[in-house]
């Protein structure tokens, strides 16, 4: 039997999908999947269709009709997003939406004009202080949608000069985050709420600290043949915003349901925490949605840590320090000089071009040091002495911060994407 959009009050089922297990992490009391449980899932028909996921289903079609997402799985996500925005009071997270891409014209803007017309009491903060905005915050909260955050965040001047903005999207990513502001001619302490969920559109990556609070979707041009319908506001307006109150119908009955559902979740700590509502709107709807958003959270959450690590310091030089000791068959310790030859033949990392004359071993101790990690005296095969580094020394951050293997096996039956 259909379900009902109109019915909203009996929680769905838990979820069979499990959890999937990230190397380093704990997994809590989740027992992890035999293949019997496998063999198991496979063997259970489709889902059917509920009135709820043809709603979801509309909606990622509207999306794709104005807009090519890199992904399907990013388009999923942006689906889902949207629907959570019309239940963010019933949220512990606010999930921000990193629309980043690499130049011009890929189409950042257009997807925020339909986010615009979607969302829950969207906010468009161009030029908009941050005093503005958390005066604007209340129990029931705007969707804040910010273009162009190049211009705030793009360089290290900017950035500095709008740090309150990044604090307050920051604190904004959890509930009962407050900032404090003196009002009145009494200059009367008064706390102002923060917890909103924002979209955010620019040329280049977002603030560390924002992106890894984020939905990241890295948008790119369209490609010969690709073709998207022009968005006129005239036309196009009235029907994603009878999208748009259908959804919050669907949605609004759903509040306290939603509240107290705790899905099973496939990655964890932060992530987790911002993907949790677009898994919780996936779980309400049923259908396909339950599958489709945690295969999206596993991949995009994938792509985001192997980006991490493809930066320059941080996870990336863990990484490939990690490389070099298993291609001198993992011995105990490597001097610094050794070590720093090896990093610099690598044609594809910024070992050799960086500084002056390459990566020194004052950068490398400099590095390392954030992760706990600093060279000694090292005993080599000859008897001799020299500065180096241990290999036991990295378990804990190797094991920390780039574990071996990443969570993008999809669900059995759910194929690869054609992107």
């Amino acid at each position: 039997m259909e379900q009902s959009g109109t019915e909203p009050h009996s929680a769905p089922s838990k979820p069979s999908w499990p959890p999937v297990a990230v190397p380093g992490q704990p997994s809590g009391d989740r027992a992890p999947e035999t293949a019997a449980d496998q063999r198991a899932r496979k063997a259970e028909p489709d889902p059917e269709p509920t009135t709820a996921s043809a709603l979801l289903d509309e909606l990622r079609g509207q999306i794709a009709k104005f807009v090519i997402l890199p992904s399907r799985e990013a388009l999923d996500a942006v689906t889902l997003w949207v629907a959570a925005s019309h239940l963010q009071p019933a949220w512990q997270h606010a999930p921000r939406l990193a629309v980043v891409g690499p130049a011009k014209r890929c189409g950042k803007s257009r997807l925020l004009d339909v986010l615009t017309e979607t969302v829950h009491e969207p906010m468009l903060t161009i030029n908009t202080t941050p005093a503005a905005i958390f005066r604007s915050i209340t129990e029931e909260p705007p969707t804040l949608l910010v273009d162009e955050a190049d211009t705030i965040f793009g360089t290290p001047k900017q950035a500095e000069k709008n740090e309150e903005m990044r604090g307050l999207l920051n604190a904004g990513h959890q509930r009962n985050r407050y900032v404090t502001r003196v009002v009145g001619n009494d200059h009367t302490p008064h706390k102002f709420a923060t917890f909103a969920m924002a979209a955010l559109a620019g040329i280049g990556d977002l603030p560390d600290t924002i992106m890894d609070r984020s939905v990241v979707v890295r948008m790119r041009r369209r490609a010969e043949g690709e073709r998207v319908k022009p968005f006129r506001s005239r036309r196009d307006i009235p029907a994603l915003h009878d999208l748009r109150d259908r959804l919050a119908a669907w949605a609004r009955p759903l509040l306290e349901t939603a509240a107290e559902l705790e899905p099973g979740m496939p990655v964890e700590d932060r992530a987790a925490d911002t993907w949790e509502p677009l898994v919780i709107i996936a779980d309400l709807a049923a259908g396909p949605w339950p599958e489709l958003a945690r295969t999206a959270c596993v991949r995009m959450v994938a792509t985001e840590v192997e980006a991490e690590e493809d930066q320059p310091g941080g996870a990336r030089i863990l990484a490939d320090i990690r490389r070099v000791f298993a291609a001198q068959r993992e011995p105990d310790s490597l001097p610094t000089d050794d070590l720093l030859h090896q990093l610099r033949q690598d044609v594809e990392s910024p070992w050799a071009e960086w500084g002056r004359s390459g990566l020194s071993a004052r950068d490398l101790a400099s590095m390392l040091r954030e992760f706990g990690v600093k060279p000694g005296n090292v005993r080599l095969p000859d008897g001799t002495q020299r500065k180096g580094y241990m290999r036991n020394k990295f378990l804990d951050a190797w094991r920390r911060y780039c574990p071996t293997v990443h969570p993008v096996d999809p669900p059995p039956g759910v194929g690869p994407t054609t992107d």
